[in-house]
């Protein structure tokens, strides 16, 4: 195939509203595809898309263009999750079908962003946007409005903080304590505009998917996940209340940001090792289970072991610099030993990481060299290349010679 028409539907309005599923493959199933999503929702964007998409395919088709039409299509949390539903459906078909060159097709930007993962896998000679030409009215502010409140990508950017904000405040004033109507506020504001910021969200979604999976499955990483969420919220109140038993809270800015803060990490990394462990051990069973290798959750076991190490005693040894009137102590050598303890762990994570890598290379399949030579009529010798390192008793390095087979063809007439 030439020229291979590329329509992307990032958001999965094609699955989500038409019941389409993807890739659609051919002129006839992308007019099939197209109607049923004008059907459901004329206004949608992807229709003119795959249709744009179509009058392409003719244009090359009638410049003698060997050509052929697919349509992809993401998710509806657009974003990671989409564009590697995206990338596997592409790669599946690149798979199957020889591809020299695409034209990417879009209704806008945001599918546009996915040209990079294209020209990744294809030649891209051309990417056509489709754009909409609509009337005066349909243009009016209102329009653009009521349609903005329909776009759940919208409602959930711009009105999910809005919402928990109000619902905080209403919590607070009916518990009569506004001072913390504006603190929890804040923080969940806060806590959700980083989400947002550092695509923390979408890994929660995947979090969550995992979950779902393990628990349909009957997975053991099902209960130790779960078990490991609580361990960490349960140290995470067990740190909080052990600074406010500790410290005086109406004057917190006395002790100083360091103390409090390695406070918190005695207090908390226990409980937070404790919690990775859990979660660690369930993949390893499961693994197990499988018959599939667990040697590098082994490596982060050993990691997070150094890392609690080496937490732990900082805060410990801080606490005894800067609060030894609350009884904290924690000599400087105890420290060192820590730290040389955790260099010892991590050397050893090396070594277990070393050591599987070098697994992975050796248990990697030998390809056989197979080479054909025509000698005379209806004959062909085929070589094979069965060289294989082996060692005899004696410690001798044993080559094996080439085989030749003769394969003769006789011509029955």
């Amino acid at each position: 195939m030439d020229t291979l028409v590329i329509c992307i539907d990032r958001d999965n309005d094609l699955g989500e509203k038409a019941k389409v599923i993807t890739p659609v493959i051919g002129r006839g199933a992308n007019i099939a595809a197209a109607v049923s999503l004008a059907t459901v929702d004329p206004e949608d964007s992807d229709t003119n898309t795959i249709f744009g998409g179509i009058r392409i395919l003719d244009e090359l088709r009638s410049l003698g263009v060997d050509a052929d039409i697919v349509s992809f299509a993401g998710d509806k949390n657009v974003g990671a999750i989409s564009d590697k539903k995206i990338a596997d459906q592409l790669d599946e078909f690149l798979s199957l079908q020889e591809v020299k060159s695409a034209v990417f097709v879009s209704d806008g930007a945001e599918d546009e962003s996915l040209v990079p993962i294209v020209q990744s896998r294809v030649k891209v000679d051309s990417v056509q946007r489709i754009v909409v030409m609509q009337s005066e009215r349909l243009e009016s502010t209102y329009y653009m409005i009521k349609n903005f409140l329909k776009d759940p990508k919208f409602l959930q950017t711009f009105f999910v903080p809005i919402g928990l904000a109000l619902i905080i405040y209403a919590l607070a004033m009916v518990a009569n304590q506004p001072q913390l109507a504006v603190i929890g506020t804040f923080f969940v504001v806060g806590m959700y505009m980083l989400l947002r910021a550092y695509s923390l969200h979408e890994k929660i979604v995947i979090g969550w998917s995992g979950l779902k999976k393990s628990f349909r499955t009957h997975q053991l990483s099902f209960v130790t996940t779960i078990t490991s969420i609580l361990l960490f919220v349960i140290g995470t109140i067990f740190g909080v209340i052990g600074i406010w038993n500790v410290v005086n809270p109406g004057n917190l800015g006395y002790y100083g940001l360091i103390p409090l803060l390695s406070l918190f990490i005695k207090w908390t990394v226990l409980w937070y090792a404790a919690s990775a462990f859990i979660y660690i051990l369930g993949r390893i069973f499961d693994r197990i289970y499988d018959k599939r290798d667990y040697q590098d959750l082994i490596v982060e076991m050993l990691f997070t072991l150094a890392g609690t190490l080496l937490f732990w005693s900082a805060g410990s040894y801080v606490l005894s610099l800067t609060l030894p009137e609350k009884g904290y102590v924690f000599p400087a050598a105890y420290f060192a030993y820590s730290i040389a303890l955790a260099v010892l762990i991590s050397i050893a994570g090396i070594y277990f990481a070393a050591v599987q890598k070098r697994n992975e290379i050796e248990e990697e399949p030998k390809i056989l060299d197979i080479k054909e030579k025509p000698t005379r009529k209806n004959e062909k010798i085929i070589k094979i290349d069965m060289t294989d390192d082996e060692n005899d008793d004696d410690g001798k390095e044993i080559v094996s010679e080439p085989v030749k087979v003769n394969i003769g063809i006789r011509n029955n007439k």
